[in-house]
């Protein structure tokens, strides 16, 4: 009877050791195969299955693409006097010269063929920032992959120096914008161009005579007005401009940086050094096709890089 208690005692060991083990070591050691994270059980190190790439947040070839902003965008005075011409803007135009942002990133898909659009041009010729966001609410209707953003020359362009747009108001207006793109897409990509260097476009465009003379009719006067005086208040008065344009493009640029599918340009608009070519034959202040190619030349390398301009 003895023998056989401690039999039974024995048995009874064996077993809560099995199950010690099964609770302690892992199911993969105890069949002899390598685990996903630990050592097989020869010692070698276990195979690890691939990790899945994650999706980039940056698409460097969207499918559809909606533009936003104001009379650079619309392609005015490009083609004909005091008009727009939308079919050069660099943006969404169909001009085989200026081979828009459009036609590079989506050739034929742009319409041509599908009959289905593919693009759409939301900006408006003299449009200030306060009337971005209604164009924004207008671009989520369309459900682009990619909105392009160019404004603020207007709100530097005004009859005074005065009437510019406050940096304050031009945040809260961009700030809105955002807001209401992300509303109704919040996976949309954002380009931001910079708003050009108004004073570069002064200095290059009062070597003209016909120029100047067009100018008189009202365009940028903060910055376009007796273009060839060059005493204090008229040096001043251009440099105040000059720095309001700064103090925008650095809003956008923050703005931008606080989302994650917003790509602001760097600065490359701002700091392209337009000249004769690029500027209208009519008013020597708004692109011309050349200078519109070059927009879409800017925006279409920042757009497809795969890190956003520093």
């Amino acid at each position: 009877m003895r023998g056989q208690r401690r039999s039974r005692r024995s048995r009874a060991v064996t077993a809560a050791a099995v199950v010690v083990v099964a609770v302690l070591v892992p199911l993969g050691a105890l069949a002899g195969c390598d685990a996903d994270d630990g050592p097989a059980a020869n010692g070698s190190s276990a195979e690890r299955r691939p990790s899945p790439k994650p999706t980039p947040l940056w698409d460097t070839s969207p499918a559809s693409i909606a533009a936003v902003g104001d009379s650079i965008t619309r392609g005015f005075d490009a083609c004909t006097v005091l008009e727009d011409c939308p079919e050069v803007s660099w943006a969404t135009g169909s001009d085989a010269k200026v081979r828009s942002l459009a036609s590079r990133l989506l050739g034929a898909r742009n319409g041509a063929q599908s009959g289905t659009a593919r693009s759409w041009n939301h900006a408006k010729s003299g449009a200030r920032i306060a009337e971005l966001p209604a164009q924004m609410t207008r671009a989520v209707a369309t459900k682009p992959e990619l909105v392009t953003v160019m404004v603020g020359a207007n709100d530097a362009c005004r009859d005074t120096v005065s009437h510019m747009t406050s940096v304050a108001d031009f945040r809260t207006s961009f700030e809105a914008s955002m807001k209401n793109l992300r509303g109704g897409l919040p996976k949309t990509q954002v380009y931001v161009s910079s708003v050009p260097d108004l004073k570069r476009l002064w200095s290059e465009g009062r070597a003209n005579p016909l120029g100047k003379q067009v100018w008189k009719l009202g365009i940028c006067q903060s910055m376009l007005v007796d273009p060839d005086v060059m005493d204090a208040a008229a040096v001043q008065r251009r440099d105040t401009v000059q720095d309001r344009v700064v103090a925008y493009n650095k809003v956008l640029k923050d703005v931008c940086a606080k989302d994650q599918r917003c790509r602001y340009d760097g600065g490359a608009v701002f700091d392209f050094r337009f000249t004769g070519d690029q500027l209208s034959q009519w008013d020597w202040f708004h692109p011309s096709r050349n200078g519109q190619q070059r927009l879409a030349e800017i925006a279409y390398r920042n757009i497809t890089a795969k890190e956003p301009p520093a």
